[in-house]
């Protein structure tokens, strides 16, 4: 009696430590001015696969459209925009997206929105990667300077931070620069697309696997040969500040001021919002990115206790455009919650009283009704336990559920001897 493969149940004690993590996050990014709002589980197939959503639109689950018989859908067999009319959002951007188009009348010039809820990719099922998992969003829609970036990545630390996973960072990178670099070393704009997915490999194959690799792709053989030379070329120093040498240091000669200074100023906007000059930024010229509908600055969470991200995004200034019609600026960062819980260690809620009462078989329902009415009055959270014989597991387990206090109850008891669950 499992559930479907790549989903799973989440037990009362898990699901609290859940709620403690987004309850975290919530408060942090409210604190930073931004607004949560909800968006349907469920968007029209037609905007899910518009092509904005990259490789996430080939593992959207899509919904059958309603009446269909079985002579129509061997019919409709080779389209799917015939056989469905919705489909489960595979992420919170999208839905974003459409919700801007339809409600920017009601909304602040600048939108500065939290989106929270779980999403739906038919992934193949293994360790850490499910189905059904939840995302937590924020982004600023109608601003297109670096304050925008800026803001996020200072609201997302500081979630970070509340947590108690200080020492995060952001490599922070721009596809206009990685354009720049790939037209620098020669290769065309046709054959890019290739070359991101072959760059995006740099760190699990190094760079002598990632010139064999744009070689068996058929790569412009000169272009290899100078992104080659321009990887393994002799570096000295050692580069930590986030400033402009250290961003021109890491790419080609003749880098656009205007990029250069586009980093430069989040990064500086960055040190304001975190009051410190030790900038948790760091410029990753080789930082790719998979969506498509990234248009400049790129960037991803990194925490020194694990070798992935915990989150990420960038600035996608085309997307609401095919929506509404008309431009629109826009940046967002997503937070990998489910890595993010993993490593959380979070107690119970501050301040919470939890009781557990345990009670004997005789003792009357009045009486167990009264006792639980005077401890949820002042605040407590109770749970009624019948007495069995090994009340130590029973204990045990009513610690491991989140209950710090607990009283036995007897027929007649008067008032209530409370004890720590330890």
């Amino acid at each position: 009696m499992n559930p479907p493969r790549g989903m799973r149940d989440i037990l009362p004690a898990d699901k609290a430590r859940r709620e403690r993590v987004l309850s975290v996050i919530r408060d942090r990014y409210r604190a930073h001015g931004f607004d949560e709002i909800e968006t349907p589980a469920l968007e029209e197939y037609s905007r899910l696969h518009a092509g904005i959503g990259g490789d996430n639109e080939k593992l959207a689950y899509n919904v059958l459209r309603r009446g269909l018989d079985a002579e129509a859908i061997r019919a409709a067999a080779e389209d799917q925009g015939a056989l469905a009319d919705l489909g489960l959002r595979y992420d919170l951007t999208v839905p974003l997206a459409r919700f801007y188009a339809s409600n920017r009348g009601q909304l602040p010039g600048v939108f500065r929105s939290i989106q929270i809820g779980p999403v739906w990719r038919a992934e193949r099922p293994q360790k850490g990667r499910y189905r059904q998992f939840v995302q937590c969003d924020i982004d600023i829609i109608g601003d297109d300077s670096s304050r925008a970036e800026a803001e996020l990545m200072v609201a997302s630390l500081d979630a970070v931070d509340a947590l108690g996973l200080e020492g995060a960072s952001v490599r922070i990178n721009d596809r206009r620069v990685l354009e720049w670099m790939l037209d620098t070393f020669g290769f065309s704009a046709e054959e890019r697309p290739g070359v991101l997915i072959t760059i995006d490999k740099l760190d699990k194959i190094g760079p002598g696997g990632v010139a064999a690799e744009l070689r068996e792709r058929g790569a412009d053989a000169a272009a290899v040969d100078a992104f080659e030379a321009f990887l393994t070329r002799p570096q000295s120093g050692e580069r930590t500040a986030f400033a402009e040498e250290q961003i021109r240091t890491a790419l080609p000669e003749g880098a656009p001021d205007e990029l250069v200074g586009h980093l430069v100023g989040i990064g500086q906007a960055v040190a304001v919002g975190r009051a410190s000059a030790d900038v948790p930024l760091v410029f990753d010229p080789f930082l790719v990115r998979g969506m498509g509908y990234y248009t400049g600055t790129i960037f991803e969470l990194a925490h020194p206790s694990v070798s992935y991200s915990l989150g990420g995004g960038g600035r996608y200034d085309g997307m609401i455009g095919r929506f509404l019609g008309q431009q629109v600026p826009a940046v967002g960062f997503s937070l990998g919650f489910e890595r993010l819980v993993d490593l959380v260690t979070t107690g119970a809620d501050a301040g919470e009283r939890a009781v557990v009462l345990i009670h004997d078989a005789d003792v009357p329902v009045g009486e167990l009704v009264a006792h639980k009415a005077a401890l949820v009055a002042s605040g407590a959270r109770v749970r009624l336990e019948r007495r069995t014989k090994n009340v130590k597991a029973l204990l045990e387990r009513s610690a491991a559920d989140g209950y710090t206090e607990f009283a036995t109850v007897a027929a007649g008891t008067a008032g209530l001897e409370l004890k720590p669950l330890s």
